[in-house]
């Protein structure tokens, strides 16, 4: 079991709290970096969002 599965196991039924954790990382990352890297911190938002299970909802319209 890689550390990323331990991870997840520990973070099931906290989904909430850890979606708003990434959010808070990366308005971190933009303040301290005057949103020089913000394209890159809200990729790696995305990405880690994604990996933990939070995927936005697709539009089905676009589809």
């Amino acid at each position: 079991m890689s550390m990323f599965d331990k991870l997840k196991g520990m973070l099931k039924g906290h989904e909430d709290q850890t979606k708003q954790g990434v959010e808070k990382a990366g308005d971190f990352v933009d303040q301290k970096t005057d949103n020089k890297y913000s394209g890159q911190a809200d990729m790696a938002q995305e990405k880690l969002n994604e990996q933990l299970g939070d995927r936005p909802p697709t539009d089905e319209a676009g589809k």
